[in-house]
């Protein structure tokens, strides 16, 4: 039997570089002024109801630990969007991360 390693958070980040999966960082704003990933898109989660994407493109949600990004993910998919993975928390990466 074989066992696959689990994915980490930069992984998914830079899966999402190389395929152009939206990275979505349902953050405050001041968090994402704060420091984010570089070509990551900020919606906050009191505003995941605002979200001008196709409902098809591929999502990669996260947030600081993970909880507010397993929050979105649950109302995007009420809302239609169908391609939704939570990768988790910001916390967990040691990419650089860009400020403003």
């Amino acid at each position: 039997m074989l066992f696959r390693k689990k994915k980490t958070f930069d992984d998914y980040v830079d899966e999402a570089y190389d395929k152009h999966i939206v990275l979505l960082d349902v953050r405050s704003s001041e968090e994402f002024k704060a420091g984010h990933l570089k070509n990551s898109k900020n919606i906050p989660l009191d505003k995941i109801d605002t979200i001008d994407i196709k409902k098809d493109q591929p999502l990669y949600v996260f947030c600081h630990s993970g909880a507010r990004s397993t929050a979105a993910v649950q109302q995007l998919s009420k809302m239609g969007y169908t391609d939704l993975i939570n990768i988790g928390g910001i916390y967990r990466s040691k990419k650089s991360l860009q400020k403003g």
